[in-house]
């Protein structure tokens, strides 16, 4: 079989696969070049541009958006917003770096803390708010915060993976696959904390650990990647800019909201994006905390990404290519249920086109929702495609929140820095995952 010649083609579906390039390629860019579009503006553009294109009625557009999955993350990003307008990031960060613990001691704190929040609370989240607390942490303590930062980052991506709600394409998975959480936080829990651990060792005696633990000894010295040396109220600036003060009251609440969640989650069959919701509504009631304060942080960008994608996918799947080029794959022996070349076409798109656009493409071609097939398939594509972040810079926005916050405490991390430490712990990771879910596919 081969896929659609040029004369195949009607000339609308020309325009539909072209707009469907550009999409793509703003999210390999992360924009368009010379115009000011972001991700999000590129996916939005796209679906209007498909919308126009194709005749398609508002109606089928509003249908091609899965629903489920915009109201959970909506709902978890005010959740999120409840836990950062308390100060409970930043507090828990602090309380870390209060501990009597040598370097590798709070690097296993810090990993294992940044991990099991953004189990709950989403990896790009944790990143924000910890990122300026452990820089300062590194540097009252002398530590080379280079592997400290790079090493919160990759804790978050991978403690991410160890439930459907940790991140967006996990909460897409879930969602369109049907994935029951309780089954997929016991798939997924033993290579999150394996990866975890490997994550450790190698910042704490991998390369470069003992010239960190020198340089520790001998003072502050510029990390490998860095360009300036920060001071301490430089980086004491940066971590209470956008850090607001500690509340044990708000923080209990969004607690009590999120331990009762994830019970919903874990032993029940209630939807979870209408227990969410419900949750969502619930904090929103307040007497202290203004409701535009809370849907400041919402990430409006994000949920247009989704919408964008949701609509530009639904007609590209129209003209019939992406089913003959997954049948064209076929005939050459690449099946996208086969463990292995899922594993390798979910992290080579997850750095081609980020991890979400990289689900979104996959999704429709892993087998009918609810089936044992679609199950594992899901398991495996969520772990692969949050594991797969870790390997470049660009490819997790956790990765750039990190950096960014970084730059502005006084640190510049390029990416050789960080492919010194994310292309080996990011491999080990993907061996851990072959090794523990292959044998059971």
């Amino acid at each position: 079989m081969t896929l659609l010649s040029a004369p195949d083609l009607p000339l609308p579906d020309w325009g539909v696969v072209a707009v469907f390039a550009i999409v793509y390629l703003g999210m390999f860019l992360g924009g368009l070049p010379r115009l000011k579009l972001d991700r999000s503006g590129v996916a939005l553009l796209g679906a209007i541009a498909m919308i126009a294109l194709t005749g398609m009625p508002l109606q089928e557009a509003a249908r091609a958006v899965d629903l489920p999955t915009l109201v959970l993350l909506f709902a978890f990003m005010v959740v999120s917003a409840q836990m950062r307008l308390g100060g409970f990031y930043a507090e828990v960060t602090r309380a870390v770096g209060r501990m009597p613990l040598a370097r590798e001691g709070l690097l296993a704190v810090l990993i294992a803390v940044a991990a099991a929040l953004s189990a709950v609370f989403s990896n790009d989240v944790i990143c924000l708010a910890m990122t300026p607390v452990v820089a300062r942490i590194c540097l009252e303590r002398r530590l080379d915060p280079l592997p400290c930062l790079v090493g919160l980052a990759c804790a978050a991506n991978i403690g991410s993976a160890a439930t459907l709600i940790g991140n967006p394409q996990n909460m897409l998975i879930g969602s369109l696959l049907d994935l029951p959480f309780a089954g997929y936080v016991r798939a997924a829990l033993v290579p999150v904390v394996l990866s975890l651990v490997a994550l450790w060792a190698w910042l704490a005696f991998g390369p470069g650990a003992r010239r960190a633990r020198s340089a520790a000894a001998a003072g502050p010295a510029p990390p490998a990647g860095a360009a300036v040396v920060p001071t301490l109220p430089t980086v004491a600036s940066a971590a209470d800019a956008d850090s607001p003060a500690f509340d044990r009251w708000q923080t209990a609440k969004g607690l009590a909201v999120a331990a009762t969640l994830m019970l919903v989650f874990l032993f029940t069959g209630w939807p979870r994006e209408v227990a969410a919701l419900v949750g969502a509504g619930v904090l929103l009631l307040s007497r202290r905390l203004h409701s535009a304060q809370v849907m400041g942080y919402v990430d409006w960008p994000l949920l247009l990404l989704f919408i964008g994608l949701f609509v530009v996918n639904h007609a590209f799947q129209g003209t019939g290519l992406a089913a003959q080029a997954v049948a064209w794959l076929a005939a050459q022996g690449v099946h996208l249920h086969e463990p292995g070349a899922l594993l390798v076409l979910g992290v080579a798109l997850s750095n081609l086109v980020s991890n979400v656009p990289a689900v979104m493409l996959l999704l429709p071609h892993l087998g009918e929702a609810g089936s044992a097939a679609a199950h594992d398939a899901g398991v495996l594509l969520a772990l692969a495609s949050t594991f797969a972040g870790n390997l470049l810079l660009v490819g997790s926005i956790a990765n750039l929140i990190v950096v960014d916050l970084a730059e502005k405490a006084g640190l510049r991390i390029d990416w050789a820095a960080h492919a010194r430490i994310g292309v080996p712990v990011t491999l080990i990771s993907l061996a851990i995952l072959w090794g523990w879910l292959a044998p059971m596919a």
